[in-house]
């Protein structure tokens, strides 16, 4: 009508019962709602992951954004409030734990428990290397005894060689003959943390409380062999896909092949 008339707006929204506020709307949609999607499907499925660590699987994907974004749209999005626990800690003198500087210098072990779908307890022996924090294996049985806990580690020993000493806990599969005899064999020292001081075995509790957020609280176990699949398809995700801080936001796997790399370095740069 302004085209043909040469009419004012006024007068063509006047003529056809258009309201002006209706003819001058322009639509605002939301220009970050695809990556407020991504930060609640990330934070839905990995329970466990911060803003920094979305952040780092966010740049993965190849979204050029901002750390200060992310933190924005994950304050917006209510996922920076969490339940706060209602145990009270007590404070207790720690040790500092002793620095790795290579892989297979030092491992950790511990069990944690869980139940299938019909109330039937079973365990699962966790072994992790506390230098690149890969979890070298898990282990799902009903009942887990010193002899399991020795021929996982001879499974390990067979592909990935042994380590200086393994962290443990004074449980009776580790203070067991059993172990004790195969540690004197090989010539590896068993570190046993003081009763009571979870602290000093602080590498194996922190991976053993995202094991249980990330795998164990959020699958439902049919039967052992489905908890072996489930459990064994999150410890591979764990060492290939899951970024740590204290390795510069890198993978495990990652991690030990930069190491490898710079094993190689060194030995070439002696050589020539």
């Amino acid at each position: 009508m302004q085209l043909v008339y040469r009419v004012s707006i006024r007068r063509a929204c006047a003529v056809v019962g258009l309201c002006r506020a209706t003819f001058y709307y322009r639509g605002h949609r939301d220009e970050q709602e695809f990556l407020r999607m991504k930060i609640r499907d990330y934070a839905a499925a990995r329970v466990r992951y911060g803003y920094r660590r979305i952040y780092v699987l966010l740049r993965r994907e190849g979204l050029l954004i901002n750390h200060k974004r992310v933190y924005r749209l994950y304050c917006r999005e209510n996922l920076n409030i969490r339940h706060k626990s209602s145990r009270k800690f007590v404070s207790i003198p720690r040790i500092e734990l002793q620095k790795e500087s290579r892989l297979n210098e030092s491992w950790a072990m511990d069990f944690v428990s869980d139940q299938l779908y019909n109330g039937k307890r079973f365990r699962t022996l966790t072994i992790v290397d506390t230098f690149s924090r890969e979890c070298l294996a898990i282990y799902v049985g009903q009942a887990i005894q010193g002899t399991d806990v020795v021929n996982v580690l001879e499974t390990l020993q067979a592909t990935r060689g042994k380590p200086e000493y393994i962290r443990v806990d004074n449980g009776p599969e580790f203070i067991s003959k059993a172990l004790d005899f195969w540690a004197y064999q090989e010539g590896v020292r068993l570190q046993f943390s003081r009763p009571g001081k979870p602290t000093d075995n602080a590498y194996i509790e922190s991976f053993n409380g995202s094991f249980r957020d990330e795998c164990l609280r959020t699958n439902w176990f049919l039967s052992l062999d489905d908890a072996k699949e489930k459990i064994e398809t999150w410890r591979r995700d764990y060492n290939e896909y899951r970024p740590h801080s204290s390795l510069g936001n890198r993978t495990p796997l990652e991690f030990a092949g930069s190491q490898g790399d710079l094993n190689e370095a060194k030995i070439l740069k002696l050589t020539f």
